[in-house]
């Protein structure tokens, strides 16, 4: 299953309480690089808690984080993407008064990098996805699938080791969507980054994903690999309910 000096990211017996309302409980969940995991669950299942929480965004009631074995509970987001840890949003969040090429150069500029340096980072991401023609686009007035990938650009700037993509195929057709699960598996294969894809597209998650964990109700109630999911009663009763008839 892969060698000992792989990155790791991971969770361990991490909780998450809003005043009396715990939206994660005891979650234990790793990521290695080079490997595509998926995460699902249905709605309210604490799946964007738990990224917020791996990526500096949440700080956990209990429980830890771990880089690489170095546990980085305290570390601000900012601080994390420093060290490698990057994602995307739901809501694109791009910078609608910049171009396409500016947004990703933002990001290498506040990685600590030159402007220059960013802006030919910039171009050959852009590229590498295949979207290098959108470079002097405004981001405002991108299509809905274009302004996805340059979210996924931007957080591939200066090679992350790890991506965390919070629904990135929302609202894409299936055509978009199995493109997208083109462009994460390359990720992966090419760039050594570890993936984790969070989606309620349950169909793209297990075409892409070496290893999915479902979340319900703020807990991991199954984990394993597209068999094992497809295979689980726990899976079926989360998203179908426990009394649903055999189809």
């Amino acid at each position: 299953m892969g060698s000992n000096n792989k990155c790791a990211l991971a969770v361990s017996g991490v909780t998450v309480a809003f005043g009396g309302f715990k939206a994660l409980t005891d979650v234990t969940l790793t990521v290695t690089s080079g490997t595509v995991y998926g995460l699902i669950g249905p709605n309210g299942a604490g799946k964007t808690t738990l990224v917020n929480v791996l990526t500096g965004f949440q700080t956990p009631s209990q429980g830890r984080i771990l880089l690489n074995g170095r546990d980085v509970g305290t570390h601000p987001a900012h601080l994390l993407r420093r060290e490698g840890v990057a994602r995307t949003f739901q809501a694109g969040r791009l910078f609608s008064g910049l171009d396409v090429l500016d947004n990703l150069a933002v990001t290498g500029v506040g990685l600590g990098y030159s402007r220059h340096a960013s802006e030919v980072e910039a171009m050959r991401v852009l590229d590498w996805i295949g979207v290098a023609d959108l470079a002097e686009k405004p981001a405002a007035g991108l299509p809905y699938t274009d302004e996805r990938r340059v979210g996924i650009a931007r957080a591939l700037m200066f090679d992350p080791a790890f991506l965390l993509l919070d629904e990135p195929a929302a609202g894409m057709s299936e055509a978009e969507a199995e493109d997208l699960a083109l462009l994460i598996a390359r990720a992966a294969k090419e760039l050594e980054t570890g993936v984790l894809l969070i989606e309620h597209n349950v169909g793209l998650v297990l075409s892409v994903s070496s290893h999915v964990y479902v979340l319900d109700a703020g807990q991991v109630i199954e984990a394993g690999d597209r068999d094992a999911i497809i295979a689980s009663q726990r899976v079926r009763d989360a998203y179908f309910g426990s009394d649903q008839e055999a189809v």
